[in-house]
């Protein structure tokens, strides 16, 4: 029996919400994951697949796709690891274990080049990506200001292999892989623009993961106990490596309110993201030297 895109995608949807599998790496719900599985299996892109739902499916489609649904449901491996790819902003990235499947808000605010906040994008110069993973943000930054040199950092050697992995694939020559604890081996220097996007994941949240997050690298989630340990720690080194009415730019999950009780002085700004205001700050240099 000939079977649809559509077709398919409403019954593997059915069977991932049966096996209770967990969303939130790349899918919202069920029919997003199941599409994502299907266009992978059919060697399209999701939005490609999702302009023709109904084009019949050859057998060797189905079957690949059907093998991925089981994959999904046995290991509870986030699809992106199953499929070696993550799509951000429209950009596909390779990803494997050795890194978090790439989500970040600050994605979104990156397409926007930060406006109003940075006024002449086209002088952006050097940007900074701290804790990079898998390099994607550094490359959308990149791309995003095209004149600018890019310094992506992370403590992780096999998180970097990842990032070099995306720097060639999207031959992005002006991102530069550092390994460093943080600032601690970042050359000294001034940038125009610092974005991270550090492990804030705090203590009771890591014992409560689902077994889908538990397949990523404890290292590039738990941020200690109140989950704000490095947040904090970059919020202290910044200033040093800001250029004079250079912008840092930071997601820290769930932790606003935790973060404003432990800086009561400082006047943060809340980026409005796709999930609201409460997740994303900025603050200047001057804010930073001032706190």
């Amino acid at each position: 029996m000939v079977v649809s895109a559509e077709d398919w995608i409403l019954k593997a949807a059915r069977r991932l919400r049966r096996a209770k599998v967990y969303f939130g790496h790349g899918a919202l719900d069920a029919n997003d994951e199941a599409a994502w599985l299907l266009a992978h299996a059919c060697r399209v892109t999701p939005t490609h697949l999702l302009q023709q739902l109904d084009r019949a499916l050859s057998a060797s489609e189905e079957r690949r796709a059907d093998d991925l649904v089981a994959a999904r449901i046995r290991t509870r491996k986030p699809a992106a690891y199953l499929l070696h790819e993550a799509w951000l902003s429209g950009e596909r990235f390779y990803v494997d274990e050795r890194v978090i499947v790439p989500r970040s808000f600050i994605a979104e605010l990156i397409g926007e080049q930060f406006s109003p906040w940075i006024e002449r994008p086209g002088k952006i110069s050097r940007v900074l990506d701290m804790c990079t993973g898998s390099g994607c943000l550094a490359i959308l930054a990149a791309k995003a200001f095209r004149k600018s040199q890019v310094d992506a950092v992370d403590i992780s050697a096999d998180a970097l292999a990842v990032a070099a992995i995306n720097v060639r694939k999207h031959r992005m020559s002006r991102v530069r892989l550092l390994q460093s604890d943080l600032f601690s081996k970042v050359p000294r220097g001034r940038y125009d623009l610092i974005i991270a996007n550090p492990p804030y994941v705090d203590a009771a949240s890591m014992r409560a993961l689902p077994d889908e997050y538990r397949s990523e690298p404890k290292l590039a989630l738990a941020g200690g106990g109140n989950g704000i340990n490095l947040v904090k720690r970059i919020m202290a080194d910044s200033v040093k490596f800001l250029a004079p009415n250079g912008l840092l730019v930071m997601e820290i999950g769930h932790n606003r309110a935790v973060l404003e009780k432990a800086c009561p002085r400082t006047a943060f700004t809340w980026l409005e993201t796709s999930a609201g205001d409460a997740f994303v700050f900025l603050l200047t240099r001057e804010q930073l030297a001032n706190k």
